[in-house]
């Protein structure tokens, strides 16, 4: 579950980082009333946790690989 969040999380965050490039818009100080904005700090501190927590499955067998007894190129 906690792999999903995490998923979903970096999702939003690139996607707003998508916004920021192509548009220079910032979507999540938008929402939430600016950059500076408690709850937008908030937001990008989960978002920077959920991209370091991703980093892990780049390194996790694949649970059906496992299974089959194949192995992760």
């Amino acid at each position: 579950m906690l792999d999903k969040i995490a998923l979903v999380l970096s999702v939003i965050g690139a996607l707003n980082w998508g916004l920021v490039g192509l548009f220079q818009f910032d979507a999540i100080a938008w929402i939430f009333g600016g950059s500076a904005a408690i709850v937008s700090r908030i937001l990008y501190t989960l978002v920077a946790l959920a991209g370091v927590w991703c980093i892990s499955l780049l390194f996790r067998e694949n649970a059906l690989a496992r299974e089959r007894g194949d192995e992760l190129a």
